[in-house]
């Protein structure tokens, strides 16, 4: 929704256990930076995160997230701390490094210590069935509808 509301583009994604791969299309016409889309994507999910711990009673998880957040933080009206503060973000200058990182997004299920599916086409928290199976992905903009 909030991405929709600015007009960004998710064209792929991938879901892990720690980390989260995606590749956004932010129009010329948009007036945030990818840091401040980023920054207000972390808060909405990290009060969804919040609002099912409490629905689920998970108070030792709760009280992990209390703890991790700095006293400063705490002063300013936070109560946990979801999310570390770093990120890894590099302009997509070409398509073809846009299918590079897609490539690589969407087969990182399959590689090293994760192997969480034996075919990368079979993650479900991935763009890669859109692009790989022509499965509908409401979420996702095809890359080639911006490029």
């Amino acid at each position: 929704m909030y991405l929709k509301s600015i007009d960004v583009k998710v064209l792929g994604y991938v879901i892990m256990p720690n980390h989260f791969h995606g590749i956004f299309y932010i129009p010329d016409h948009c007036d945030k930076t990818i840091n401040q889309i980023l920054a207000n994507g972390k808060r909405f999910i990290a009060y969804d995160i919040i609002k099912g711990l409490e629905q689920q009673q998970k108070e030792s998880i709760l009280q992990e997230l209390f703890h991790s957040t700095s006293e400063k933080a705490k002063m300013s009206g936070k109560k946990h701390r979801v999310f570390k503060t770093s990120s890894d973000i590099k302009e997509v200058l070409s398509v073809e490094m846009l299918i590079t990182k897609l490539e690589y997004i969407h087969r990182n299920p399959c590689q090293g210590r994760w192997s969480l599916a034996g075919d990368y086409t079979k993650y479900h928290y991935s763009s890669a069935r859109f692009y790989e199976l022509e499965k509908a992905d409401e979420l996702l903009t095809d890359y080639r509808e911006v490029y």
